[in-house]
């Protein structure tokens, strides 16, 4: 990165994508990486260097986002240590995968599945009122969710909040404490890509996307605690509907 081409002009947009994102991120437990990974990718940057960026950024984004949750008392944390763990290991796995492999042939199967998960979300949400329940299938939601997101450039919200919320959790605690537990996974995942690729990927972009994200992390966590239970997570269906369909549609066109 060359300082002496910073030009404030040039990185506000990624401050705003940045901004926006990470509330999104931070209300719903989701959606910061996609959002991110597809701006960069958009403009011509390689997915393992997008990913890489995405990632640096979220290891400053989500410490203040999981403290922030942990101030708001959304986070769990008895289910926090069963994500986190596996959710490292994963990422570990999934960034050297990407730095070495092409892992773009297993995508449009994972999205096609999120996008089944966002719809059964959103039927949950407008039919009835969610019925809270402990969740039984944790740890290998991390494993998958931690690769995932590290392989795919994104994929720990999509899969662990909707799946987590698919199983019965309660939306506010699972929200706040994948959120906290993503911290952990974005800093081993930005290390092994550092190991792999070394301070190329970290960009004039990616300093806007930081900029944004350390300023918008506190709201997120302030709506999670305010919006009802039910509207949550058809918010949540929404996004993971969404934004499946779009990376379908990128991956086939």
């Amino acid at each position: 990165m060359d300082l002496s081409s910073f030009d404030l002009i040039h990185i506000l947009p990624f401050v705003a994508v940045g901004f926006a994102a990470q509330v999104v991120d931070g209300a719903l437990g989701m959606a910061f990486g996609v959002i991110s990974n597809t701006l960069l990718m958009s403009l011509g940057v390689p997915p393992a260097a997008a990913s890489a960026g995405v990632h640096s950024v979220e290891t400053f984004t989500t410490a203040v986002s999981g403290i922030s949750h942990a101030v708001h008392r959304n986070v769990d944390w008895k289910l926090f240590l069963r994500l986190m763990i596996p959710g490292v290991i994963g990422g570990a796995l999934g960034a050297y995968v990407l730095s070495n492999i092409d892992a773009a042939v297993v995508k449009p199967f994972i999205l096609m599945y999120l996008a089944g998960i966002g719809v059964y979300l959103l039927i949950r949400a407008l039919r009835h009122r969610p019925n809270v329940r402990e969740p039984k299938i944790v740890e290998p939601l991390g494993l998958i969710g931690g690769f995932l997101d590290a392989a795919g450039g994104g994929g720990w919200g999509p899969v662990v909040t909707s799946n987590l919320l698919a199983q019965g959790a309660a939306p506010r605690l699972t929200i706040g404490t994948v959120n906290t537990a993503e911290f952990f996974l974005t800093a081993t995942i930005s290390a092994t890509f550092i190991t792999q690729m070394g301070w190329a990927a970290f960009t004039m972009a990616t300093v806007g996307l930081l900029i944004g994200g350390i300023f918008a992390a506190p709201f997120g966590a302030m709506l999670a605690k305010r919006v009802p239970p039910q509207k949550l997570l058809l918010m949540v269906g929404i996004i993971v509907t969404l934004t499946s369909l779009w990376g379908l549609y990128n991956a086939f066109k």
